[in-house]
């Protein structure tokens, strides 16, 4: 975590069922059931994917909240049926429905909300600050936090960054990915999706590129400017404190624990 003139930095995985991560990342004759136990304690942070594809029982949040240790912070994906349609000033059905559904039950160990678009859909500016109006501040008295994954050349424009900075939305910043980076500082929080994990790399990175990671999350969390990154606007120092979320996604998949763990033991975590 994060020292006190920063804000904490969470470091974590896209789900945690995945095959080839037995007897690689867990031990061998783990029991399934205890996978969630297991990756909560040597990670930070996990973005579930499985609330993008489909709804999930209150029970399910309750269980995942339960088998997590405190400080342990989810990420939800949102369901596609919000985002992935021609207009998106019409979802305000569907966002109701997710977040009346159970996600609430995970308490505080609710993070942010990923509201990912589809690669085709282009920035429709009215439709899409319609669509930012759709996103609730708080729920069941909770604050709640949204990040925005564009994946669209056309979003690259500062009539989006202010849109989303209005709004207090952050924009997943997306790195080593085909997918356009858009790594403007736009919300209280930062929230980062890095992919370029190898299988040559025990680690995933080398050192150096995992060093690199590590600096600009302490750069994000201090409200300094993180270098190397393409933005749409010139960044500059704020000294604003933010929480970071930064979640080691696709490349080489069977490396992304070992990734994570060694970009937390960077900041004497776990």
């Amino acid at each position: 975590m994060g020292g006190t003139a920063t804000g904490a930095i969470r470091i974590g995985i896209g789900g945690w069922t995945y095959e080839p991560w037995r007897g690689t990342f867990y031990p061998d004759r783990l029991a399934q059931k205890r996978e969630l136990e297991y990756a909560s304690r040597q990670l930070t942070s996990i973005e579930i994917n499985g609330t993008f594809y489909g709804s999930q029982k209150p029970e399910t949040f309750a269980k995942w909240r339960d088998e997590t240790p405190d400080g342990f912070v989810f990420s939800l994906k949102a369901p596609r049926f919000a985002t992935n349609r021609k207009v998106l000033a019409d979802a305000g059905g569907t966002i109701a429905r997710f977040l009346a559904g159970g996600v609430m039950e995970l308490k505080d160990k609710l993070g942010p909300i990923n509201w990912q678009l589809a690669p085709t859909k282009k920035f429709d500016p009215t439709d899409f600050e319609a669509f930012l109006k759709l996103l609730p501040k708080e729920a069941e008295g909770r604050a709640l936090r949204h990040v925005v994954e564009v994946r669209h050349d056309s979003f690259r424009s500062p009539d989006f960054t202010a849109l989303v900075r209005e709004h207090g939305v952050a924009v997943a910043i997306a790195a080593e990915s085909a997918y356009p980076q858009i790594a403007d500082v736009t919300a209280p929080f930062v929230y980062a999706r890095i992919m370029g994990t190898t299988e040559t790399r025990e680690l995933g990175y080398s050192d150096s590129a995992l060093d690199l990671w590590a600096g600009r999350a302490r750069a994000w969390a201090s409200g300094a400017v993180a270098d190397g990154l393409d933005c749409v606007e010139p960044q500059r120092a704020d000294g604003k404190a933010r929480d970071v979320y930064l979640y080691v996604i696709s490349g080489h998949k069977v490396r992304n624990p070992a990734a994570a763990m060694a970009l937390l033991q960077r900041f004497g975590s776990r």
